[in-house]
């Protein structure tokens, strides 16, 4: 682990890229192919594999209480500590002491993860992150907390390892992402690799694949400028979910890869009816089947309902009834025994087409997912009226090529209560982690308002040292109410002025954060405004972003609750 923890800090010294892989692959072939393998996982992030559903669920506050037990510092020691270094394992590697003990080993380390993902409560856990950091040297605990924060920081991505892993075996790049994609095993993808059989990699069904991203458009024009054949969707206000269906069994992952399949059984039940094989990329959105739209089958209801369904491991059926749900499915990347990914988007679509065209219809009735086929329209699950309905609904899909036409088709796509357009080249393959110029976005904010910063939070990585996470109200008669939080928007000028500003007007100093005095005056956008428990104004704002500070403006000319709803109010009207 302590040559691990030395290239790690040999590759956070350097800002080349190329250098990075270098040093990378220096190690990785250094090393007998299970331990680099195990190093390939920690090396790009994590704790365990992205196939694997491990997880160690060992939060900051019992991170933070670990060090402070094992370091011996106290509350404000570890604090000053923070706001120096802004990282917690940067704070693990200068708290604890040296002790002389025996270096650990990467595959010992990772044994040590798997003890404490399987220890059950809160207090077994902490016992088990406390027993890893009295075995380490300051060096090597501090890239345990940064692997078990899932934060290493040294300019790594995983796409660079790689690289690198293609660099240290004599292989192509090409190839080394494939077989990382189909396994989800960058450590797999290693073993391989050295072993000159990337070849053997093959697709696994019901374990996650990369995602293919999109990139934000500011305009119709633009939007139209990079390809000339588009294909335009409208952009859901949903989750991003990957479906895999396969002998009569459906799993869904969302774009984090996590496992979601228990918090939408009823869609479980209907993808199943895919055959044989299948993996669909599409949106969970809830859904109003009453609506006549999208053909009279329905239309997407706003995000804040769909939230309700998430997290859960358990639904009643009540909450299905209450919070029924959809599948828009707009992807095909697997299907009959192929991979389609190498294929165009407009050949992939033809597949879905007659994918969900010839699909067994399967319906959720009763207490639990009852499959049955039942005849009905090509691509969706028809219910008898005792039951309840739930659909995978082929995405309408348009073709445009001039922007005041794509200008039309953002305006009814909100009209919808949609975000949004979503533009495709038809002839782009699918490229799973990344993030180009094939497929775009076009979303306007629902709206902006004027909002006094209440708390501020310091900032980590390159923002330490600053205040740059702000916590921010709206006026309810003559108190102030939270209602978000936002860190984007203002530039590195702005924040350290501001972070001067709010070190000389802290009403309350929390340790990480500050109560403030009621004067900044923000400018505040967001895609669309929630109801929500987690602040006192009752709302909260999705993707909140600053737009400007409002020196011009006084606390009191801030926005009000009354506003707040006004918004939230016009928002439900659209749906």
């Amino acid at each position: 682990m302590l040559q691990l923890a030395e290239t790690c800090e040999r590759i956070g010294a350097t800002s080349k890229k190329l250098e990075k892989i270098a040093v990378l692959a220096e190690y990785l072939a250094s090393r007998p192919a299970d331990e680099a393998a195990v190093a390939a996982v920690f090396l790009s992030g994590r704790p365990f594999p992205l196939s694997e559903e491990t997880t160690l669920q060992v939060g900051g506050a019992a991170l933070w209480q670990a060090l402070a037990e094992v370091s011996g510092k106290t509350q404000a020691e570890l604090t000053a500590a923070y706001r120096k270094l802004g990282d917690l394992g940067a704070v693990a590697g200068e708290v604890l002491p040296s002790r002389g003990r025996a270096e650990l080993a990467v595959s010992e380390v990772q044994k040590k993860f798997r003890t404490i993902a399987a220890a059950r409560g809160t207090a077994a856990k902490a016992a088990l992150v406390k027993e890893l950091l009295w075995q380490a040297s300051p060096l090597e605990a501090k890239y345990i907390v940064k692997i078990m924060t899932g934060d290493l920081r040294i300019g790594l991505k995983e796409s660079l390892v790689e690289e690198a892993i293609a660099k240290a075996f004599g292989a192509s790049i090409k190839e080394t992402q494939r077989a990382n994609m189909l396994l989800g095993d960058i450590g797999e993808t290693l073993r391989l690799a050295s072993a000159g059989e990337l070849g053997e990699a093959k697709m696994r069904l019901l374990h996650p694949l990369g995602f293919m991203l999109a990139s934000p458009v500011a305009s119709a024009e633009e939007g139209l400028s990079y390809f000339a054949n588009a294909l335009v969707e409208d952009k859901y206000d949903g989750i991003r979910a990957q479906a895999h269906c396969s002998a009569g069994e459906a799993r869904i992952f969302s774009r984090t890869r996590d496992e979601i399949t228990e918090s939408f059984p009823e869609l479980a039940g209907v993808l199943a009816g895919l055959s044989p094989e299948a993996i669909l990329d599409g949106e969970i959105v809830a859904w109003s089947y009453s609506a006549e739209v999208l053909g009279g089958f329905g239309q997407a209801l706003p995000f804040s309902a769909l939230q309700q369904r998430l997290g859960r491991k358990k639904v009643s059926e009540e909450m299905i009834r209450r919070v029924p749900v959809a599948y828009l499915a707009f992807d095909v990347l697997y299907a009959k025994g192929e991979l389609l990914i190498d294929r165009p988007l407009r050949e992939r679509g033809a597949v879905l087409d007659a994918l969900l065209e010839g699909q067994r219809n399967f319906h959720h009735g009763g207490t639990e997912t009852q499959r049955k086929t039942r005849k009905g329209q090509a691509g969706f699950a028809f219910e008898p009226e005792d039951t309840l309905p739930t659909r995978v609904i082929r995405a309408p899909v348009r073709r445009t090529a001039s922007p005041q036409e794509l200008d039309s088709l953002f305006e009814a796509a909100q009209a919808r209560g949609n975000e949004g357009l979503m533009i495709k080249d038809a002839e782009s393959l699918y490229t799973p982690g990344r993030r180009g110029k094939s497929w775009l976005k076009l979303k306007r904010e629902l709206a902006t308002l004027d909002v006094v910063v209440t708390a501020v939070e310091w900032g980590h990585g390159k923002r330490i040292g600053v205040l740059s996470d702000y916590t921010f109200a709206v006026r309810d008669g003559e108190r102030l109410v939270n209602i978000g939080k936002a860190y984007s928007g203002l530039t590195d000028a702005e924040i350290a002025e501001m972070t001067q500003w709010f070190l000389e007007h802290t009403v309350e100093d929390q340790g990480f954060r500050r109560i403030v005095e009621p004067k900044i005056v923000l400018e505040v956008a967001c895609n669309n405004m929630m109801r929500s428990e987690r602040h006192e104004s009752g709302y909260a704002l999705r993707f909140p972003r600053i737009v400007r500070l409002r020196p011009d403006k006084l606390p009191e000319e801030a926005d009000t609750l009354e506003r707040a709803r006004q918004i939230h109010a016009t928002q439900m009207k659209t749906k």
